[in-house]
C-alpha cells in the first residue's frame, strides 16, 4: 500500500471515529439538548442578530487585507470587486473541500479579469494563510490566559495550545524557508508536478503532460520573485496583519455572539481554543464540506473540557454554523456563479470537464 493509500485510509478512521463519538455525545445528551432546544423562542434574538454586523466586519477585514497585500506589489484591486471575491473563496473553500487548497486556484483564475497573474495571486493567497495563522497566535495566548484566570487552563490545554502554535509556527517557518530562493522552491515543488503528470499518464496515455513542465517552472520563478518584492517591503504587512487579526477576532466574537443568544457567559478563552481547534478538522477531514460533523464534535469536547456542558455547546455550535453558512453561502454562490458564466469562468469549467 502506498503512502498516500495509507494517509487517506489514517484520515478516513479519524473521521469514522469522530463522528462515532459525536453519534455517542449526541445520545448520552439527548434529553438536554432537546430541553435546550425546545426552549430555542427564549434565545436572546438581539444578540443572534449580531452575527450579521459581525460577518460584514469580518469580510471587510479580509477584503482590506487582499488589497494591501496587493498594494505591496503595486497591483491596485477596487474594493467592491475584493468584497465578492472574498464572498467567492469562502464558498469555494466550503463546497469543494480541499483544507483551502482549492482556493489557490480559483483567485488565480479570479483575479485574471483584474489584470493579476496567477504567481501574483498565489503568492498573495498564501500570505494570506500565513498571516491569519501568525495572528491567531495572538488570539491563541490570549484565549489560553484567560482560561488560566478562571482556573480551567489544565495541562491539556496547555498541551493543545503549545502544540497548534507550534504547527502556525513552523508551518509559517517552512513556507518562508522554501520560497525564500528559487532553488528551494523549484526543487520542493517540481517533484510533485512530475508526479501529478506521472499519475495522469498512467491514467491517460494520450496525455504525457497534464501540467506543462515549463510553464510550471516560470510560473514558481514568479511566485519566488513576488514574495521577494513583499519581503523586502515587509514593513507594509503591518495594515494587512492587523486586518488579518479582526478577520480572526470577528470570527470568534460571531461565536461568543451565538453563546450569549443562548444566555451563556462562558470564558472567552474557552471559545477562543475550542474554535482553533475545530478549524484544524478542515486539515484532517478535507473531504468533508467544512469539516462538518468533525467540527461540531471537536468544538463540543474541547467546551466541555473548558466548563461548558455539550448540552448546550452542541446546539450553540450548530446554530453558529448554520446561520453563518446561510449568511455566507448563497451569497458566495450569486457571484460565483456569475463568475463562472464569464468567458474565463468558461474556461475553468472546461478544463475540469
Amino acid at each position: 500500500m502506498s503512502a498516500e493509500n495509507r494517509a487517506k485510509r489514517i484520515r478516513l478512521l479519524i473521521t469514522i471515529l469522530t463522528f462515532a463519538a459525536l453519534a455517542v455525545l449526541i445520545y448520552s445528551t439527548r434529553e438536554k439538548i432537546g430541553q435546550t432546544f425546545s426552549n430555542l423562542g427564549q434565545v436572546n434574538s438581539i444578540a443572534l442578530l449580531l452575527i450579521f454586523p459581525l460577518q460584514m466586519l469580518n469580510y471587510h477585514s479580509y477584503t482590506s487585507m487582499y488589497r494591501g497585500l496587493f498594494k505591496i506589489l503595486d497591483l491596485s484591486v477596487p474594493y467592491r470587486a475584493m468584497y465578492r471575491i472574498a464572498l467567492e473563496i469562502n464558498f469555494v473553500n466550503n463546497v469543494f473541500p480541499s483544507g483551502g487548497l482549492s482556493t489557490f486556484s480559483y483567485i488565480g483564475t479570479r483575479m485574471k479579469p483584474l489584470g493579476i497573474t496567477g504567481s501574483a495571486s498565489t503568492v498573495i493567497q498564501m500570505m494570506r494563510f500565513v498571516l491569519i495563522f501568525l495572528s491567531f497566535q495572538i488570539l491563541l495566548f490570549i484565549g489560553l490566559f484567560l482560561m488560566a484566570l478562571n482556573g480551567r487552563a489544565n495541562g491539556v490545554m496547555i498541551l493543545i495550545t503549545g502544540s497548534i502554535a507550534s504547527f502556525l509556527f513552523a508551518a509559517t517557518g517552512i513556507f518562508a524557508f522554501v520560497i525564500g530562493s528559487e532553488r528551494r522552491i523549484q526543487s520542493f515543488f517540481m517533484p510533485l508536478v512530475k508526479l501529478i503528470n506521472r499519475l495522469f499518464h498512467t491514467i491517460k496515455r494520450s496525455q504525457p503532460q497534464v501540467i506543462n513542465i515549463e510553464r510550471a517552472k516560470t510560473v514558481f520563478s514568479n511566485l519566488h520573485h513576488n514574495y521577494v518584492v513583499i519581503r523586502k517591503n515587509y514593513r507594509q504587512l503591518k495594515k494587512p496583519f492587523i486586518y488579518s487579526f479582526f478577520a480572526n477576532l470577528t470570527e470568534i466574537l460571531t461565536l461568543y455572539s451565538v453563546y450569549v443568544a443562548f444566555d451563556q457567559l462562558v470564558n472567552p478563552g474557552a471559545v477562543i481554543i475550542g474554535y482553533a481547534i475545530a478549524n484544524f478538522a478542515g486539515l484532517v477531514a478535507p473531504h468533508l464540506p467544512g469539516g462538518i460533523g468533525v467540527y461540531e464534535a471537536l468544538m463540543t469536547g474541547v467546551m466541555a473540557a473548558g466548563g461548558v456542558p455539550a448540552a448546550i455547546t452542541l446546539p450553540a455550535t450548530v446554530m453558529y454554523r448554520v446561520l453563518t453558512q446561510l449568511l455566507q453561502l448563497p451569497i458566495g454562490y450569486f457571484f460565483y456563479s456569475k463568475f463562472m458564466r464569464t468567458k474565463y469562468g468558461r474556461k475553468v469549467q472546461a478544463a475540469r470537464e
